[in-house]
């Protein structure tokens, strides 16, 4: 059966700022408190979680993650308010999108026409 699969991305300068993937490891980040978690919770290198906040803040020129280095507490991530502000922008624009795919997908793939 088919299936529609659709990726939303926003970029700048032609590079991604911000997408449905980076959106989730935004979240996975602020559950966690921590890009490690995080990106085992995603099932991806930490090297590759880290890489692609680092892209998201240089494209953006601000901060978006908090890292705190770990000690015997262990260390720590948080959101900044402008990664909170970006993930409520980024959910705004993406509302209704699935909506739109799926009758979109049904007008063309409708299995009794």
């Amino acid at each position: 059966m088919f299936k529609p699969r659709f990726n939303l991305w926003i970029e700048k300068d032609g590079a991604v700022v911000i997408s449905q993937w980076r959106a989730r490891l935004l979240r996975a980040i602020d559950q966690t408190g921590s890009i490690t978690a995080a990106a085992e919770a995603l099932d991806v290198p930490y090297r590759r979680a880290w890489e692609r906040v680092q892209e998201m803040e240089q494209c953006l020129g601000d901060k978006l993650v908090l890292t705190e280095v770990g000690g015997t507490s262990g260390g720590g991530a948080q959101l900044t308010a402008e990664a909170r502000m970006l993930l409520s922008r980024f959910d705004r624009f993406a509302k209704g999108f699935e909506e739109v795919v799926q009758a979109r997908f049904l007008e063309g793939f409708n299995p009794n026409p």
